[in-house]
Protein backbone atom coordinates (compact mmCIF):
# COMPACT_ATOMS: atom_id res chain seq x y z
CA UNK A 1 0.00 0.00 0.00
CA UNK A 2 1.72 2.94 -1.27
CA UNK A 3 2.12 6.24 0.75
CA UNK A 4 0.54 9.41 -0.45
CA UNK A 5 2.74 12.22 0.29
CA UNK A 6 0.14 15.06 1.87
CA UNK A 7 2.97 17.76 2.28
CA UNK A 8 6.34 17.96 3.14
CA UNK A 9 5.60 16.21 6.71
CA UNK A 10 2.63 14.43 6.64
CA UNK A 11 1.93 11.06 4.73
CA UNK A 12 -1.08 8.89 4.27
CA UNK A 13 -2.00 5.65 3.78
CA UNK A 14 -4.79 3.62 2.62
CA UNK A 15 -5.66 0.39 5.17
CA UNK A 16 -7.90 -2.44 3.65
CA UNK A 17 -9.00 -5.63 5.10
CA UNK A 18 -5.89 -8.06 5.28
CA UNK A 19 -3.53 -5.43 4.98
CA UNK A 20 -1.01 -4.29 7.83
CA UNK A 21 0.96 -1.29 9.14
CA UNK A 22 3.74 -0.93 11.08
CA UNK A 23 4.14 2.92 12.80
CA UNK A 24 6.51 4.71 15.05
CA UNK A 25 4.33 5.11 18.49
CA UNK A 26 3.16 8.64 18.09
CA UNK A 27 3.37 9.12 14.49
CA UNK A 28 -0.34 8.74 13.48
CA UNK A 29 -2.14 12.01 13.39
CA UNK A 30 -5.42 11.03 12.31
CA UNK A 31 -7.51 8.79 10.76
CA UNK A 32 -10.80 8.05 8.78
CA UNK A 33 -12.26 4.32 9.15
CA UNK A 34 -12.23 1.50 11.43
CA UNK A 35 -8.82 1.55 12.41
CA UNK A 36 -7.38 -0.36 15.63
CA UNK A 37 -3.59 0.32 17.03
CA UNK A 38 -2.02 -2.13 19.15
CA UNK A 39 1.68 -2.27 20.59
CA UNK A 40 3.64 -4.15 18.61
CA UNK A 41 5.18 -7.20 20.78
CA UNK A 42 7.02 -9.16 17.48
CA UNK A 43 9.37 -6.58 15.83
CA UNK A 44 7.44 -6.25 12.74
CA UNK A 45 7.85 -9.72 9.96
CA UNK A 46 11.02 -10.10 11.60
CA UNK A 47 9.27 -11.89 14.63
CA UNK A 48 10.63 -12.37 18.04
CA UNK A 49 14.29 -12.62 16.73
CA UNK A 50 14.67 -9.85 14.97
CA UNK A 51 13.20 -7.81 18.43
CA UNK A 52 15.47 -9.32 20.32
CA UNK A 53 18.12 -8.53 17.79
CA UNK A 54 17.07 -4.88 17.60
CA UNK A 55 17.39 -4.49 21.53
CA UNK A 56 20.64 -5.89 21.58
CA UNK A 57 21.56 -3.13 18.91
CA UNK A 58 19.96 -0.48 20.99
CA UNK A 59 17.39 0.00 18.28
CA UNK A 60 14.15 -0.97 19.95
CA UNK A 61 11.99 2.05 18.27
CA UNK A 62 8.72 0.88 19.78
CA UNK A 63 6.14 0.06 17.06
CA UNK A 64 2.35 0.24 16.48
CA UNK A 65 0.81 -2.28 14.43
CA UNK A 66 -2.04 -0.55 12.00
CA UNK A 67 -5.01 -2.84 11.17
CA UNK A 68 -8.90 -2.16 9.99
CA UNK A 69 -10.22 -0.41 7.16
CA UNK A 70 -9.86 3.57 6.18
CA UNK A 71 -6.69 5.98 6.01
CA UNK A 72 -4.05 7.21 8.51
CA UNK A 73 -2.24 10.40 8.34
CA UNK A 74 1.29 9.37 10.22
CA UNK A 75 4.08 12.71 10.89
CA UNK A 76 5.88 13.28 13.87
CA UNK A 77 7.89 16.18 15.71
CA UNK A 78 7.54 18.40 12.21
CA UNK A 79 10.20 15.82 10.54
CA UNK A 80 10.22 16.12 6.95
CA UNK A 81 9.11 12.85 6.06
CA UNK A 82 10.65 10.81 2.49
CA UNK A 83 8.90 8.02 1.13
CA UNK A 84 11.00 4.67 -0.31
CA UNK A 85 9.46 2.47 -2.67
CA UNK A 86 10.87 -0.82 -2.50
CA UNK A 87 10.77 -3.08 -5.61
CA UNK A 88 12.52 -6.55 -4.19
CA UNK A 89 15.94 -4.39 -2.70
CA UNK A 90 17.05 -4.04 1.02
CA UNK A 91 16.35 -0.92 2.88
CA UNK A 92 19.13 0.02 5.80
CA UNK A 93 18.20 3.12 7.56
CA UNK A 94 18.48 3.88 11.37
CA UNK A 95 15.35 2.37 13.56
CA UNK A 96 14.49 6.24 14.70
CA UNK A 97 14.16 7.19 11.43
CA UNK A 98 11.41 4.86 9.87
CA UNK A 99 8.26 6.71 10.36
CA UNK A 100 5.92 3.58 8.84
CA UNK A 101 6.44 0.60 6.55
CA UNK A 102 4.06 -1.68 4.73
CA UNK A 103 3.81 -4.71 6.37
CA UNK A 104 4.27 -6.78 3.71
CA UNK A 105 8.34 -5.66 4.24
CA UNK A 106 10.41 -8.00 6.13
CA UNK A 107 11.88 -6.30 8.81
CA UNK A 108 15.72 -7.73 10.53
CA UNK A 109 18.16 -6.17 12.21
CA UNK A 110 22.19 -7.13 11.03
CA UNK A 111 25.36 -7.12 12.27
CA UNK A 112 27.24 -5.93 9.28
CA UNK A 113 30.84 -5.47 11.35
CA UNK A 114 32.39 -2.57 9.37
CA UNK A 115 29.14 -2.58 6.98
CA UNK A 116 26.81 -1.91 9.91
CA UNK A 117 24.42 0.92 10.81
CA UNK A 118 25.74 4.47 10.14
CA UNK A 119 25.41 6.01 13.98
CA UNK A 120 26.44 2.61 15.13
CA UNK A 121 29.54 2.73 12.97
CA UNK A 122 30.60 6.48 14.70
CA UNK A 123 29.60 5.14 18.10
CA UNK A 124 31.29 1.81 17.80
CA UNK A 125 34.64 3.33 16.57
CA UNK A 126 34.85 5.06 19.63
CA UNK A 127 33.18 2.34 21.95
CA UNK A 128 34.26 -0.89 20.38
CA UNK A 129 30.52 -1.93 20.40
CA UNK A 130 28.94 -4.33 17.74
CA UNK A 131 27.65 -2.35 14.49
CA UNK A 132 24.25 -2.97 13.46
CA UNK A 133 21.18 -1.36 11.25
CA UNK A 134 17.81 -1.82 10.45
CA UNK A 135 16.88 -3.57 7.43
CA UNK A 136 13.41 -3.28 5.34
CA UNK A 137 12.83 -6.13 2.79
CA UNK A 138 10.61 -7.07 -0.20
CA UNK A 139 8.00 -5.28 -1.87
CA UNK A 140 6.09 -1.95 -0.17
CA UNK A 141 7.28 1.22 1.18
CA UNK A 142 8.39 2.79 3.82
CA UNK A 143 8.13 6.42 5.07
CA UNK A 144 10.95 7.56 6.67
CA UNK A 145 12.01 10.80 8.65
CA UNK A 146 14.83 13.47 8.33
CA UNK A 147 15.48 17.38 8.87
CA UNK A 148 15.43 19.59 5.97
CA UNK A 149 14.05 17.38 3.50
CA UNK A 150 15.46 14.55 1.40
CA UNK A 151 17.92 14.62 -1.25
CA UNK A 152 18.52 11.16 -3.39
CA UNK A 153 22.58 10.60 -4.28
CA UNK A 154 23.08 7.74 -7.05
CA UNK A 155 26.07 5.69 -6.18
CA UNK A 156 27.93 3.59 -8.79
CA UNK A 157 31.09 1.64 -8.88
CA UNK A 158 32.82 4.57 -10.63
CA UNK A 159 30.93 7.19 -8.96
CA UNK A 160 31.38 6.74 -4.95
CA UNK A 161 29.47 9.17 -2.73
CA UNK A 162 31.31 10.70 0.68
CA UNK A 163 28.37 11.69 3.40
CA UNK A 164 28.63 13.08 6.69
CA UNK A 165 26.71 10.10 9.66
CA UNK A 166 24.84 12.77 10.36
CA UNK A 167 23.57 13.52 7.38
CA UNK A 168 22.90 10.11 6.55
CA UNK A 169 19.12 9.03 6.29
CA UNK A 170 19.39 5.79 5.04
CA UNK A 171 20.82 3.79 1.48
CA UNK A 172 19.95 0.54 -0.51
CA UNK A 173 21.40 -1.99 -3.00
CA UNK A 174 24.81 -3.20 -3.02
CA UNK A 175 26.62 -0.55 -0.73
CA UNK A 176 29.83 -1.03 1.13
CA UNK A 177 30.39 1.46 3.89
CA UNK A 178 33.60 2.65 4.91
CA UNK A 179 34.29 5.55 8.07
CA UNK A 180 37.32 7.49 7.63
CA UNK A 181 38.83 10.38 10.05
CA UNK A 182 41.29 12.84 9.70
CA UNK A 183 41.79 13.17 13.49
CA UNK A 184 43.91 11.24 15.91
CA UNK A 185 41.91 9.00 18.43
CA UNK A 186 42.41 11.51 21.02
CA UNK A 187 40.70 14.55 18.80
CA UNK A 188 37.65 12.25 17.96
CA UNK A 189 36.39 11.20 21.53
CA UNK A 190 34.13 14.01 22.52
CA UNK A 191 33.85 15.26 19.40
CA UNK A 192 29.68 15.59 18.44
CA UNK A 193 30.37 16.74 15.12
CA UNK A 194 29.91 14.40 11.98
CA UNK A 195 32.65 16.11 10.35
CA UNK A 196 35.33 14.15 12.54
CA UNK A 197 34.09 11.19 10.40
CA UNK A 198 33.42 11.09 6.57
CA UNK A 199 31.44 7.90 5.58
CA UNK A 200 32.34 6.42 2.14
CA UNK A 201 30.02 4.83 0.41
CA UNK A 202 30.64 2.71 -2.60
CA UNK A 203 29.30 -0.35 -4.65
CA UNK A 204 26.06 0.21 -6.79
CA UNK A 205 22.59 1.99 -5.41
CA UNK A 206 21.27 4.72 -3.34
CA UNK A 207 22.26 7.15 -0.29
CA UNK A 208 19.66 8.76 1.26
CA UNK A 209 20.70 12.26 2.85
CA UNK A 210 19.31 14.71 4.76
CA UNK A 211 19.79 18.75 4.44
CA UNK A 212 20.80 18.91 8.14
CA UNK A 213 23.03 17.34 10.52
CA UNK A 214 20.69 17.78 13.45
CA UNK A 215 19.57 14.30 15.07
CA UNK A 216 16.05 13.08 15.13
Amino acid sequence: MPFTVLNSRMVEARIGPGQRLYSQRGAMLAYRGEVAFTPNIQGGQGGVGSMIGRRIAGEATPLMTVEGTGTVMFGHGGHHVHVVDLTGETLYVEADRLLAFDGSLQQGTMFMGSQGGVMGMVRGQVTGQGLFTTTLGGVGSAAVMAHGGVVELPITPQRPVHVDPQAYVAHRGDIRNKLSTALGWRDMVGRGSGEAFQLELSGQGTVYVQASEEKL
